[in-house]
């Protein structure tokens, strides 16, 4: 597998290293328009985005209909599914590829194999998906205090 050295998950590694955290992996590839997961779904792979395009959606009803909420886009070097790695792997967002897509799937379990074998190795990747969650807590953060002001703002008319 060739990956950016710089994306997200692989940040701050050498390229050896790197290539032990890709070595289970494999490709997939994901025509547009299909769901990569859904929300609820077990968790069994922490995915980074070769090519294309993945939306991460929430599904919520609007005027008696459901709808996917759009919370974020990921692109190539970005990850997703970083509930593999994050108890109770389950997936808390649909991840969707917005164009044809191809990602490497990389299994839960050979990770936490080798985290387990090379502590080291579990903190410097386990630091880069904390920054991803943290990122996404950002977001979610900014929505929320969207909506807060709508509803201030229709209180106070």
């Amino acid at each position: 597998m060739v990956l950016d050295p710089d994306s997200e998950l692989l940040a701050g590694l050498d390229a050896e290293t790197a290539g032990r955290i890709l070595a289970p992996g494999s490709r997939v590839a994901m025509p547009a328009g299909s769901v990569l997961f859904g929300i609820g779904a077990q968790a069994d792979n922490l995915f980074l985005i070769e090519r294309g395009r993945v939306s991460l959606t929430l599904p919520m009803q609007v005027n008696g209909r459901e709808a996917d909420l759009l919370v974020e886009e990921k692109s190539p070097g970005q990850v997703v599914g970083w509930s593999a790695v994050i108890p109770p792997h389950r997936f808390t967002m649909q991840g969707k590829a917005s164009l044809d897509t191809e990602l490497v799937a990389i299994p839960r379990s050979a990770l936490l194999e080798l985290f387990a074998a090379q502590p080291e190795i579990a903190y410097l990747v386990t630091r880069n998906i904390a920054a991803v969650v943290g990122q996404r807590l950002q977001v979610f953060q900014a929505m929320w205090l969207r909506q807060m002001q709508r509803i201030l703002e229709m209180h106070a008319a």
